[in-house]
């Protein structure tokens, strides 16, 4: 059985060492010890009841093998992006050339810089380790922060948004970094997504271009990329169109990955989201994963698992004890669950 929930203080040692398992980079995770520590404790400070409304709170979650207690896999939720560091991007716009003497009207694609402050909601720090992308607990991993998202609404933004992993070549560049940002930041892109990462964006400010970018003055195989996704980040890509995200017309600064966005009530698993009373713990546990499981409190536990509807009690649902277990429910509690599709 595996348990998605909030991260603890004596996850650390086990969460770094996940993080640095990591191929690449997150941005909102670098693999620094102490930026670390100090993320787990702005989460543990974010599941406070004091909570009322989405302010600059980083909600972190960790995948956990219950048999072992190895953690297999992250994610998180960024309250509001913006505030007192800005939120940078790109976004296209469709600019109009027209000369009607020479008969010639088209469109052009522009990158204009956006700074975005008190934005929407982020789901941001997805990772889950190779071995473990089996059984859908990639879809628990990421799912799980908006069953969240729907039990505790005011804590989040009317909009929820994502910044997708750009494509990265053969060689492990980026081709929309190397033709643009390095230029202009002398590092690579690792580095500028961990300065990034460690809360610095002041550079970001002063040495991102300042002017439009023409798309088509770029070479072909960059404008190719502009708007395309890491082939790890494909499925994650799928999974978020599923849920009624699209493209937001922004892409990232740094490697030029889609931004997708979603009204936060039309989410499908917010939307499909229902709760029950259990009335009954089965033994045995269904062969078929059907739902995804949350205990609906803010010390949040969610799972994957199949629920039965009660039709002698209304509102009554069976669940498997294995499952029940997971999720630190008993007979008589509430529980929510979403179908997976």
């Amino acid at each position: 059985m595996y348990v998605l929930r909030p991260i603890r203080e004596d996850d650390l040692p086990r969460f770094v060492a996940l993080v640095k398992s990591i191929d690449g980079s997150l941005t909102s995770l670098p693999a620094d010890e102490e930026t670390l520590t100090e993320h787990l404790e702005e989460s543990q400070r974010a599941f406070s009841p004091k909570v009322k409304k989405p302010g600059g709170e980083h909600y972190l979650f960790v995948l956990e093998d219950t048999a072992s207690g190895e953690l297999v896999g992250t994610s998180g939720i960024l309250a509001r992006v913006g505030g007192f560091e800005p939120w940078y991007s790109y976004e296209i716009r469709r600019e109009p050339f027209v000369h009607k003497p020479l008969r010639i009207e088209k469109e052009i694609p522009v990158l204009h810089l956006k700074e975005t402050h008190r934005g929407p909601t982020e789901v941001c720090s997805l990772y889950l380790r190779a071995e473990a992308r089996r059984g859908g607990l990639g879809r628990l991993l990421s799912l799980g922060r908006f069953m969240f998202i729907g039990t505790f609404p005011r804590r989040f933004a009317e909009t929820l948004i994502a910044e997708m992993r750009g494509y990265i070549d053969q060689q492990g560049k980026s081709p929309f970094w190397e033709a643009v940002g390095r230029h202009f930041f002398e590092h690579d892109l690792n580095a500028a997504d961990q300065l990034s990462g460690l809360g610095d964006k002041s550079f970001i400010a002063a040495l991102v271009p300042r002017h439009p970018i023409y798309i088509p003055l770029l070479p072909p195989e960059v404008q190719a990329v502009i708007g395309r996704v890491h082939h790890d980040t494909e499925p994650a890509l799928a999974l978020l169109k599923a849920e009624s995200f699209v493209s937001m017309g922004d892409v990232d600064i740094f490697d030029a990955g889609v931004h997708m966005c979603a009204t936060t009530k039309d989410v499908r698993t917010i939307r499909q989201m229902r709760t029950g009373d259990i009335s009954e713990l089965i033994d045995s546990a269904p062969p078929d994963i059907t739902h995804l499981l949350g205990n609906g409190r803010l010390d949040f536990r969610a799972c994957l698992g199949t629920v039965a509807e009660d039709d002698a009690r209304c509102g009554g649902v069976r669940l498997a004890r294995e499952a029940a277990e997971a999720l630190q429910l008993r007979v008589g509690d509430k529980i929510s669950y979403a179908p997976l599709r």
